[in-house]
């Protein structure tokens, strides 16, 4: 029966170290309820004084069973990530800390347990990486000074040593701030110095007794492995120019004599000595690789690296004999090569090309590779380079190894031909990612190696590939696996040989027999000529017709030798083919409906998630390209998505990709999408909903869907896509990066369904506008498009905006507030001066709601300043902030509200005639520069809304705003005749006083630049 002390909330359990015991022993027990109950209360102990030294006590305590002890040091270790820190929350004290911090070495090096004693020495790794060295400075020398007196310490300790500074060396060297990485250096050459010894003493030792295959034997080899990893990594991660200490230099040439006779001594050993000396020598092979990587100038100047380099690249040679088929039928149904774990050879030849590759990419790409420092760096990188360029990268040299890589490791291997045959969809999958992991893979490895190679010596290498290329290049040559070799060679160096090889003449000639071929064998050719296709086609190709062809030949499940593998291949590449910017979509028309169909059929019977995906996505691409035209089409695109959609079950991605993919049929089929838009709204409806399951994963995709069914709706708007307006208002309030999409998607609502907008909701939309306004001051672009927004509502609305000025008040007063905070910003000058709330573009679209609502409503604008005091300093801003416009539209809006503010006839405005003769006279003569009549205003459109042009389909919204641009007052009003109209009205109001109570108060000059353009 459980404790009591278990089962009651965890705040009623004080903590002692003897509970904490007891509930570790309940934590680690096999009863379920007992593990759940001990969980929660470890869980509530976690920001608790004294948790964590008493769960070290508990791990220390070795009367405890093995089980609780473990659960105790992990529970240690995953608290230091969140409560070591000083600045953490509950974080551990000083004093618990240091009892901690005392105890963590001794114990480390006397625990018997090896999964106990990996634990400690994370957790020890963890804690140095925050206090050494000012907080713990010897936790380095303390492990330093233990392996020194080697020849006195039990092996036990020796071992634990070890394995502590390998961890915590993997911890320091990884370390992002400079400061820790540091702190390492400091430390390596004593370390160096020290491990170096003892390396030497263990692998002459069991170098001499390995034929006894005793356990004391495999204890000294392990010894030797860890000592070397700590080592690998402190050469690598310890040393700024690693060739100039000479303990490096000295360690560095033991390694390249010991790789050759470790090698050597392999071919006679089996069981666990057999796998203890291969990891000593793949560890010896990482240290040369990654020198050559991360320090490329200190690899090439130490000891001996160009024979180093030499001697590896002639073990993967050697290597390559047995590493590719040589018969298809034969690979295909026999049993070598089905070793599923890679061997140690096949793992040095990998070693082997990546550090050839470091060396072309550190002769080649010196930008990437090298860190400029001092003279005597820029003098080192140059020896380097030159010695590598002379006497490893040789004309001779270039020619063999791509000769190796074209004929050994392009070509499959009898294990790939039988897993292609065994589970196709997987390989395939797993082929298609061998780029990402090329560092693991001899295939991708060597691809990205016969790269660099085509890229950099290009003129060594292009000849003798093309004349391999035209000796296989035939339909009569039926060697498969080489051909695919070498056609695998000729689309990764499309780009250097598309000058010197006629592929339009290949694929015409050879390509379309070759996929044409009824033989075992050939799905491996069909599948690269995908392959090829997609690689050349954005490179040269103009045999078009013809590559749609082979596609559609590829995707078709009637001929046999289409295997699954080569249909998929083809889907996936076809989107190259489609998105290529050459391609026509008249020119693919003819061929799409084949291919859609068998795409379609395809993702049918398709298992794998990724795949379904890909083979999706090539759909999406083919519907953007093929925009309006893809109508006839639609209707089975979307028959198969309700079924996707229900099979993806939480594989979020796939359901993005649908949303996706519909996005673009509406999109591309225009008005003609209205039929999809009552199955989507739905789905649209369930991502935006707030708290929704899908919310956090769809909402970016279901937002684009959504703006683009309302961009190809026709009016009027349907009830159901009005209703998901308010699901709008909390991504306001989100101010994520979804913000933009949905004002994008409101500024679409307001031009589709003015009335909805402006009746029931007005309230909410303009409230929640008005404090997104308010929280948007410092970001201008937002600010512009809420601005916008209510531009547009107040030009739609025209004078019936007086109707809404109730729930605009509240927008129109922030705007007010915003423009006094500048106004009396501009009033302060020197140690006083004020920093403006609004400046620049912000308070230019501030002035452009203003000048909206005068034009369209000078009662409404007159009630939503108020009294005269706020018209005097606001009209006061506006004329002195005019001159920082520069758009002439805008310009332009301005002078007409400023100008029909004279209908007022009040003070307010003609105190400031001159004002608004300098405003008439710069924007008259700014848009009679660019107008036919001199006389007239370049903004001015006399005609009506044009059509829409006839060669391409229009989205419904196109033409809505269309007929919006072509509305406005600024393209409707003829800016002179409007002021001469204005200034008339204002002269007759006055009765005959103008002159002499308003008049007066210009400046003449300002009245002859005036009179000058002949208005009046």
């Amino acid at each position: 029966m459980p404790s009591f002390s278990i089962e009651v909330p965890g705040e009623a359990n004080p903590l002692t170290e003897n509970l904490l015991v007891h509930t570790l022993r309940s934590a680690s027990s096999s009863d379920p309820h007992q593990i759940q109950s001990g969980t929660k209360q470890l869980q509530s102990w976690e920001r608790s004084p004294g948790y964590y030294k008493h769960l070290q006590s508990a791990y220390l305590d070795h009367r405890l069973p093995l089980e609780l002890r473990y659960l105790a040091i992990i529970q240690l270790k995953n608290g230091i990530d969140k409560y070591w820190r000083k600045t953490a929350t509950n974080a551990v004290s000083k004093d618990d800390k240091h009892v901690i911090r005392t105890r963590l070495l001794e114990s480390g090096l006397h625990e018997p347990d090896d999964r106990l004693a990996l634990q400690n020495a994370l957790v020890i790794a963890k804690i140095a990486r925050f206090e050494y060295p000012h907080e713990w400075p010897d936790a380095l020398s303390a492990l330093v000074q233990t392996l020194r007196n080697a020849s006195q310490t039990p092996p036990l300790q020796i071992a634990r040593a070890l394995l502590i500074l390998l961890h915590l060396v993997k911890e320091l060297s990884t370390g992002r701030l400079q400061r820790t990485r540091q702190n390492l250096q400091a430390a390596t050459p004593e370390i160096v110095h020290v491990l170096g010894s003892l390396y030497g003493d263990t692998v002459a030792y069991w170098q001499r007794s390995l034929a006894e295959s005793s356990e004391d034997v495999t204890a000294t080899m392990k010894l030797s492995l860890l000592a070397i990893k700590v080592l690998r990594r402190l050469l690598v991660s310890g040393y700024e120019h690693p060739n100039r200490n000479q303990d490096v230099v000295a360690l560095w040439s033991a390694t390249q004599q010991q790789l050759s006779a470790l090698m050597q001594m392999g071919a006679t050993l089996t069981g666990e000595a057999k796998a203890l000396l291969d990891k000593n020598t793949l560890q010896l092979a990482k240290l040369h690789h990654e020198m050559a990587k991360e320090h490329p100038a200190a690899f090439a100047l130490l000891p001996n690296s160009v024979d180093l380099a030499t001697a590896y690249w002639s073990l993967a040679k050697d290597y390559g004999q047995s590493f590719g088929s040589r018969d298809v039928v034969a690979s295909s149904i026999g049993t070598d090569g089905d070793v599923d774990e890679k061997t140690t050879t096949e793992k040095l030849a990998l070693r082997g090309l990546l550090v050839l590759r470091a060396c072309v990419k550190m002769v080649h790409n010196p930008a990437q590779t090298f860190k400029h420092r001092t003279p005597e760096d820029k003098q080192e990188k140059h020896a380097a380079t030159d010695l590598l360029r002379q006497h490893l990268l040789t004309q001779g040299f270039v020619q063999e190894v791509m000769e190796v890589l074209v004929t050994r490791f392009f070509v499959f291997r009898p294990s790939d031909l039988r897993e292609w045959e065994e589970e196709p969809e997987e390989w395939e999958k797993r082929e298609e990612g061998d780029g990402e992991d090329w560092e693991f893979s001899i295939r991708s490895c060597s691809e990205k190696l016969f790269l660099d190679l085509a890229i950099n010596y290009k003129d060594i290498l292009v000849q003798p590939l093309l004349q391999v290329f035209y000796s296989v290049a035939t339909p009569e040559n039926e060697d498969v696996l080489f051909k695919d070799s070498v056609y695998t060679a000729i689309g990764l160096a499309a780009p250097v040989v598309h000058e010197q090889l006629d592929f339009d003449a290949f694929v015409r000639d050879v390509l379309v027999a070759e996929v044409q071929k009824q033989k075992p064998g050939f799905n491996i050719l069909r599948r690269r000529a995908a392959i090829l296709l997609g690689q050349w086609v954005s490179v040269k190709i103009t045999e078009r017709q013809l590559v749609y062809q082979i596609f559609q030949h590829l995707l078709s499940k009637d001929d046999p030798v289409n295997d699954q593998v080569v249909r998929v291949t083809a889907g996936r590449q076809f989107t190259k083919i489609v998105d290529d910017w050459e391609t026509k979509a008249d020119e693919l028309l003819p061929y799409v409906d084949a291919i859609l169909t068998r795409l379609m059929h395809l993702i049918e019977e398709v298992e794998l998630t990724e795949t379904k995906m890909a083979l999706l996505n090539t759909i999406s691409v083919i519907v953007e390209r093929l925009e309006h035209r893809i109508s006839p089409c639609a209707e089975r695109i979307v028959s198969m998505l309700p079924a996707l959609w229900e099979a993806s079950g939480d594989e979020h991605l796939m359901k993005q990709a649908i949303l996706t993919i519909l996005a673009r049929l509406v999109n591309a089929m225009k008005a003609e999408s209205q039929p999809l838009h009552g199955m989507v709204i739905p789905i649209i409806k369930g991502a935006v909903q707030p708290g929704s399951d899908t919310e956090v994963y769809l909402l970016e995709d279901a937002m684009d869907l959504w703006a683009a069914i309302l961009v190809q709706m026709t009016q009027p708007a349907s009830t159901e896509v009005l209703q998901l307006v308010p699901y709008l208002f909390p991504i306001y309030e989100f101010g994520s990066e979804h913000l933009r999409k949905a004002l994008e998607i409101t500024e679409s609502y307001l031009l589709l369904a003015l009335d909805y907008m402006l009746g029931d909701i007005r309230g909410p939309l303009f409230s929640a506008l008005t404090s997104l306004l308010r929280a948007l001051k410092p970001k201008p672009e937002a600010n512009g498009m809420v601005c916008n927004i209510v531009e547009i509502a107040i030009r739609l609305a025209g004078s019936a905006v007086d109707q809404a000025m109730p729930d605009l008040t509240g927008f129109l007063r922030t705007l007010i507030e915003g423009l006094h905070g500048s106004w009396m910003a501009h009033c302060t000058t020197g140690p006083l001066a004020k920093d403006s709330p609004v400046d620049g573009i912000v308070e230019t679209d501030y002035f452009a709601v203003l000048a909206r609502l005068v034009v369209a409503s000078l009662g409404g604008f007159s009630k939503a300043v108020g009294d005269d005091a706020t018209m005097k300093w606001l009209l006061e801003e506006w004329f002195s902030h005019f001159e920082n416009i520069g758009d002439p539209a805008r310009r332009k809006l301005m002078c007409l509200a400023l100008t029909k503010l004279l209908e007022t006839n009040q003070p307010f405005i003609l105190l400031n005639l001159q004002s608004l003769m300098n405003m008439w006279t710069d924007v008259i003569t700014e848009l009679r520069e660019g107008a036919e009549d001199t006389n007239g205003d370049s903004l001015f459109y006399a005609n009506s809304v044009p059509e829409a042009p006839s060669d391409t389909a229009e989205a419904p919204e196109d033409s809505r705003r269309r007929r919006l641009t072509y509305s406005d007052e600024v393209h409707t009003v003829n800016l002179p005749d409007f002021v001469r109209t204005r200034l008339q009205q204002a002269i007759s109001a006055c009765g005959g006083s103008f002159e002499q109570d308003w008049l007066v108060n210009v400046d003449k000059e300002v009245v002859n630049s005036f009179s000058q353009l002949g208005i009046m």
